[in-house]
């Protein structure tokens, strides 16, 4: 039978039945349009829980003395070389930060705190989360400035303020205690409330010179894409002989993993709705077969091949599912540019923070997403329809028409 002929069959037929179809495509819709919708939240979390730690003085990949991780000190510091960054490709790199990182006590006129002391070149540090904090007095100046800038949790815990001076312990190259007062330049305000109780900046000269060295702790690398951290990494560990080269996974494992997690939600939340709308599907194609067994007999006995009956079923699931599938799409579409710029959580931070979220979530469409969705749920409406289209040839022609 011609495929023109077989589309207008199905077409007709479809009509026929407007209301259980109308019914039948609406939930269709409905479900496409949920599990594109759940995947720009679920791939919004996965990046900014991403974000977060490459944020957090990671970068994609930072460079570390073996044994510094388990043991944080200036003695596991190393030397870098000028113009180290010229073996590595220039449209690969968003930004790298040479640091000086140890750990600390700070000490107000009323409360001492631990924290980790890290030295600085500011004008480095747009590939961090000091890039977009906002300041209550001054940022640092310089590598050379002997102030330090702070979280505004933290000044809260030290019950100080901007331009009052504070106490710094630390030990030195030599492995003695080292302590100098600093005056706060500048109070920080990050969208993590534990980078501001966590951290405190000066610059990096200053800090080598209180430590009394000339190397530093870490290098970061902040990558313009993912797709290169393999090739960067091969690329570090030929500049940064004998020492350790680690991408933000190796650095923050936890993370990495619910990282990847969202990879696999995806598949399971999308195999769970389009599972439970198969079934309503091919119940739905079952009944309209049900019904339609006296006209099936008929275009049998007129010569219709069973080939060309189940073509029939086949092609009018399909363009219900086709339908469905491009109108749930629209609906997806509509729903997320109301919410591109970012859904406003801050009333949960603090339970955001746990996961490694900001405030302001802001989902993630990918087209290789949609695409999925819309491939897998063709493919699912085509295989469920064979079930209904077998039963419609099962039946005999004389049978049927006796019905």
């Amino acid at each position: 039978m011609p495929l023109g002929l077989l589309i207008q069959l199905s077409w007709r037929n479809i009509w026929r039945h407007g209301r259980r179809n109308a019914i039948l495509l609406s939930a269709i819709a409905v479900a496409v349009a949920g599990v594109v919708l759940l995947n720009t939240l679920l791939r919004g979390m996965q990046a900014e829980m991403q974000n977060t730690v490459i944020d957090s003085l990671n970068g994609h990949v930072k460079v570390l003395k073996p044994g510094y991780r388990a043991d944080p000190g200036i003695q596991r510091g190393f030397e870098i070389a000028q113009g180290w960054d010229a073996a590595l490709p220039a449209e690969a790199i968003a930004g790298w930060a040479a640091r000086v990182r140890v750990p600390a006590v700070i000490m107000s006129e009323r409360e001492t705190r631990g924290i980790q002391l890290v030295g600085i070149d500011p004008a480095h540090e747009d590939i961090s989360f000091l890039g977009r904090v906002s300041f209550t007095g001054e940022a640092l100046s310089g590598p050379e400035d002997r102030r330090v800038i702070i979280g505004g949790e933290l000044a809260e815990q030290l019950e100080t303020a901007v331009g009052r001076r504070l106490v710094l312990v630390t030990q030195g190259a030599d492995g003695r205690n080292r302590e100098a007062g600093y005056r706060i330049a500048g109070i920080f305000e990050a969208e993590a409330g534990g980078l501001e109780k966590a951290f405190v900046f000066t610059g990096a000269d200053t800090l080598q010179d209180m430590l009394d060295t000339l190397v530093v702790t870490e290098v970061s690398i902040r990558l313009a894409d993912d797709v290169f951290e393999t090739s960067i990494i091969d690329r570090l560990l030929g500049v940064f002989s004998g020492l350790d080269v680690l991408s933000w996974k190796e650095l923050e494992p936890q993370a990495a993993s619910m990282v990847a997690f969202a990879d696999n939600a995806i598949f399971i939340y999308f195999l769970v709705i389009m599972g439970a709308l198969v079934f309503g599907l091919v119940n739905t194609l079952v009944t309209a077969v049900m019904e339609r067994v006296r006209e099936l007999g008929m275009l049998r006995a007129l010569g219709m091949r069973p080939r060309s009956v189940v073509a029939q079923v086949v092609m009018e699931s399909s363009l219900i599912m086709f339908v469905g599938v491009a109108v749930g799409v629209v609906i997806a579409a509509g729903a997320f540019s109301l919410m591109a710029d970012g859904i406003d959580l801050s009333a949960f931070n603090e339970s955001l923070a746990t996961f490694g979220m900001r405030p302001t979530f802001v989902p993630v469409l990918r087209v290789d997403d949609v695409i999925l969705v819309v491939a897998m749920s063709l493919l699912l409406g085509i295989v469920a329809s064979f079930y209904p289209a077998r039963r419609a040839v099962q039946q005999k022609p004389l049978d049927a028409l006796r019905r």
